[in-house]
């Protein structure tokens, strides 16, 4: 099962090498003058609509070009792409579709991400017949593929960004090369390009099933650096090997396809970050292995019995010609990492944020609200072009989710505080009163959150006078039951 987008690509008609970029639409704002502050830059791709299946069993009205070869991948004919085509052209300024020449370029497959469906792509190539006479909006513009390249892999941070859809759909073929192949079994996303993403599955929480597995191999610049203040160099990168034993299989594809100098980058110490690294290390044990202090003492003899290079942040990676900063990142964890890759400015986030909803802090491992806020922050700081969770789809507007998880939180705290200013005392109380229109069985695992929100509350020294830190700590154990009893 999976949900369809049609992608079209418009051919410029007086110059073939040329096609249409639409500028995307931004998220709403937040009516707030800090969160508002913090703007992404313009992302122009490919314009795009949902496809949706045709109501009735009638053939298709636009007539598309379909190869053999794409004949069994995928029924072009049981969709609706003429209504489809006309919301495109009417959202460009094209009016209704009338004549051109179609054609189906080629039929992609997202990756299962999750929580929901995956996104299935339909990429249609062709031109109008009267294109040479309109005007293009403001929003929309003609671009070759090597301007495209260059805003992909040439970025400058808060510069103009190309989307995923002109990636995949037609930079593929011409992005850099890499020195490696993804086994033809496992379906993955690249974007940008040379960031490649495998979601495997691993014992992670809902609403996820799957850690995405990223991966570096760039094959276009000889590894030849004489600077030897990186802490780390190599032809290949992986990051939070953590998926489940039936899929080691399909991890050791993986490692024994990339070059044997490889280096391997933990986010933080989770199940769903390291149980893959057992795998490494039986089939190139010549990896070397990055992670902070607090993450290293935290993961079993069984995963990793090697040694490994011990990273604070700030230091720089090298593979194939390519930088990689370390970003010290706690919150989530004591010793949670991030990794930002200079060439695209992504920022891998580790579980600092995730591909929908937010994350839960781990306040048995360090989890700190007050770090929480400071590494968001930290991360809006560096004008990411696109946040890399380890969990769901890549986000496409940084700032504007980090705003969002800034937002969250202190909403959540407070509704905290107010919960505490009404007489709760006890964290049953103060859960009962935030969550109560949450499903129970997320109390617990949310009561995490509310503990670290009342230790950062009491740092800002925003409890009121008569409120017991010591009544509130103690009520951890009676929390469960009473849960328990409702």
């Amino acid at each position: 099962m999976a949900t369809h987008k049609l992608a079209l690509i418009i051919e410029n008609p007086s110059k073939q090498t040329e096609f249409l970029l639409v500028k995307q639409t931004r998220p709403p704002k937040f009516d707030d003058a800090e969160y508002d502050s913090y703007v992404d830059s313009d992302l122009w791709d490919l314009p795009s609509v949902q496809l949706n299946p045709l109501q009735e069993k009638l053939e298709p009205h636009v007539a598309v070009e379909v190869a053999e070869s794409h004949l069994e991948d995928f029924n072009l004919r049981e969709f609706d792409v003429r209504s489809a085509l006309n919301e495109i052209f009417g959202q460009i300024g094209f009016g209704t579709v009338e004549g051109g020449e179609w054609k189906l370029l080629k039929y992609v497959k997202e990756a299962a991400f999750g929580p929901g469906l995956p996104v299935n792509i339909v990429f249609i190539v062709g031109k109008l017949v009267a294109a040479v006479n309109i005007d293009l909006p403001d929003s929309s513009q003609w671009m070759s593929v090597h301007s495209c390249l260059s805003w992909l892999v040439e970025v400058k941070p808060d510069g103009n960004r190309v989307g995923p859809l002109v990636a995949v759909g037609i930079v593929t073929d011409s992005s850099v090369s890499a020195k490696w192949k993804v086994p033809p079994a496992i379906n993955y996303q690249e974007y940008p390009p040379g960031v490649v993403l495998i979601p495997m599955g691993s014992r992670t929480a809902k609403p996820f099933r799957t850690t995405n597995l990223v991966v570096f191999a760039p094959g276009n610049i000889p590894n030849d650096s004489e600077d030897n203040t990186f802490i780390a160099s190599g032809d290949a990168l992986i990051v939070d090997p953590g998926c489940l034993s039936k899929f080691h299989g399909e991890l050791k594809e993986v490692v024994t396809a990339l070059p044997r100098r490889l280096v391997v980058f933990v986010t933080h110490h989770h199940h769903d970050h390291v149980d893959g690294l057992s795998v490494i290390q039986k089939y190139n044990p010549d990896a070397t292995l990055l992670a902070h202090e607090n993450t290293m003492r935290r993961i079993s003899k069984d995963d990793w019995s090697l040694g490994y290079t011990s990273v604070t942040g700030d230091e720089d990676i090298y593979i194939g010609g390519q930088r990689l900063r370390v970003i010290f990142a706690p919150g989530h964890t004591d010793g949670h990492m991030g990794l930002l890759h200079r060439n695209t400015n992504s920022l891998i986030v580790g579980d600092h944020c995730v591909g929908q909803g937010s994350a839960l802090l781990d306040i048995t491992s360090g989890g700190n609200m007050t770090e929480y806020f400071q590494t968001t922050y930290k991360f809006l700081d560096l004008s990411p072009h696109a946040l890399i969770p380890m969990h769901g789809r890549i986000n496409l507007w940084p700032k504007q989710m980090l705003c969002g998880y800034l937002k969250n939180r202190r909403s959540r705290e407070a509704n905290i505080l107010k919960a505490i200013e009404g007489g709760a005392k006890t964290l049953f109380d103060t859960v009962a009163y935030v969550y109560a229109d949450v499903d129970r069985s997320a109390w617990i695992p949310a009561s995490s959150n509310v503990r670290l929100h009342v230790a950062h509350l009491a740092q800002q020294h925003k409890l009121p006078k008569d409120f017991s830190l010591q009544t509130f700590d103690s009520s951890l154990v009676a929390l469960a039951d009473n849960v328990g009893k409702l």
